[in-house]
């Protein structure tokens, strides 16, 4: 099978599985916001703080792929059973924290100023989510472990399957009905929880039944933690998800900053960002397919190959980058008239998805980049363009174009400057990542990833 088939193939069952994951919060936002405004305003506010820390950890286990699909491409099958048990021991740790900071949200809550009539809702929805987080962690590391298999298709039927369940059991636990009381925003928590627990189960039964797994012996009993190999999986898995961590919040803070400007705005913004989300889950899954593959050639020694690999990528996510930013500049208009009927808001959002379209040529190219990096283990430069040119250059930038003009021009009073400073500081992202991508893949073509020296 050549290789455009198997990332294709990939590719696009990831997609799938991703696309219906992102439905699991359009749902709960649209059966919250029917149930009353308070329980929407609430799920905005704890699904804000749980996006941050969910995808800040789960980042960390999701940049293990590269280690695994190495081990595969070298045929060492039961070293990747042995690293998938000790990955376990970095869960312990990622759980740990990710519970913590979700049961006790207080000082986030009072330093976002979040309303006192407020808090309650959101602290219980948070708490219910915390105990659902360590089988979506699990989950996560059993979709990692298929992805690095490049075998994806069982993880993305199971999420369809959740997102069957998901949708009914909220609009019965938010609502009541049947004998259960209304649970309000609680009822989308005690949902997920329900959901995460059932993928867990699920992920254990094909585990042991399927035959696929056999080759990695991932059942024998649990060796003692291996301090040298878990420290590697943090240096690689924690500047990965520091880096989505800074992604998300440049989005988090930017819909902060710019609902200082009202209603329209704050709207306007919100349907940009949703559709941006939305258009990130192609490159996403494109970078996962790929890095797939890179791994696997570089672990069996063939650099070569993980070069065409590379090129492949970079020109297929290029050209649905493309494409899709020309239909989002094309369609803007009819897409904002989806999300609102105001003629205010459509205007002013479809003005802003003309920025979106440049903004996701520069983020796909980023996002695959960043990824393959990671394949040659370098992980600590991106973060650092993350932090400079997201926060700094993007999020700051923005601020004083809006707020505080710049260069002796008044403040714009716009959402379009936050939207203008950040594609400007993706694109910058984007062009660094490319530029280091391609003087490690081309200038030391023969780099074992183990011998890679870090940037």
């Amino acid at each position: 099978m050549s290789e455009l088939k198997i990332i294709s193939q990939h590719a696009g069952t990831v997609l799938v599985g991703q696309l219906a994951v992102m439905a699991f919060g359009v749902a709960d936002t649209v059966i919250a916001g029917r149930y009353s405004d308070e329980a929407l305003a609430a799920l905005s506010v704890g699904s804000a703080i749980y996006i941050s820390v969910y995808v800040g950890l789960i980042g960390i286990v999701q940049a293990l792929l590269p280690i695994w699909a190495e081990m595969r491409g070298a045929r060492q099958y039961e070293a990747v059973g042995q690293s998938l048990r000790q990955s376990l021991y970095l869960c312990s740790f990622i759980t740990a924290a990710g519970m913590a900071a979700l049961l006790f949200p207080g000082p986030l809550l009072r330093w976002a100023q979040v309303p006192e009539l407020m808090q309650d809702d959101v602290r219980h929805y948070l708490a219910i989510l915390a105990f659902g987080f360590p089988p979506s962690l699990l989950f996560r590391i059993y979709s990692t472990f298929n992805q690095s298999l490049g075998k994806p298709l069982l993880v993305t039927w199971l999420q369809v399957g959740a997102l069957a369940l998901k949708i009914p059991l909220s609009i019965w636990l938010v609502a009541g009905g049947g004998g259960v009381a209304p649970m309000g925003v609680a009822g989308c928590a005690w949902a997920t929880l329900i959901v995460n627990y059932l993928l867990l189960v699920l992920a254990l039964v094909m585990l042991r039944s399927q035959a696929l797994y056999r080759p990695f012996f991932l059942w024998r009993r649990m060796e003692r933690p291996d301090w040298p190999q878990i420290r590697g999986f943090a240096r690689l898995g924690i500047p990965g998800g520091l880096a989505y961590l800074v992604e998300v919040t440049s989005f988090t803070l930017m819909a902060l900053f710019i609902a200082r400007l009202g209603t329209t705005a704050s709207a306007s913004h919100q349907i940009a960002a949703s559709v941006a989300a939305v258009l990130y889950m192609m490159p996403l899954s494109m970078a996962i397919a790929c890095s797939a593959r890179v791994s696997f050639w570089l672990g069996a020694e063939r650099p070569d190959y993980a070069r065409r690999v590379v090129v492949l990528g970079l020109k297929l996510t290029g050209l649905a980058a493309l494409a899709l930013a020309a239909t989002i500049s094309v369609a803007g208009k009819l897409l904002a008239g989806w999300y609102s009927g105001s003629p205010a808001i459509i205007s002013l959002a479809s003005s802003l998805l003309v920025w979106v379209a440049f903004y996701h040529v520069a983020d796909a190219t980023q996002a695959l980049c960043a990824f393959l990096l990671r394949c040659y283990r370098i992980t600590l430069t991106p973060l650092v363009l993350y932090g400079i040119f997201l926060w700094g250059l993007g999020l700051f930038g923005g601020y004083l174009l809006a707020y505080e003009g710049i260069a002796g021009r008044a403040a714009t009073q716009s959402a379009s400057s936050f939207w203008a400073a950040s594609t400007i500081a993706i694109g910058l992202v984007a062009a660094a990542l490319l530029g280091l991508l391609w003087r490690t893949v081309w200038q030391s073509p023969r780099a074992i990833p183990g011998k890679t020296q870090a940037a």
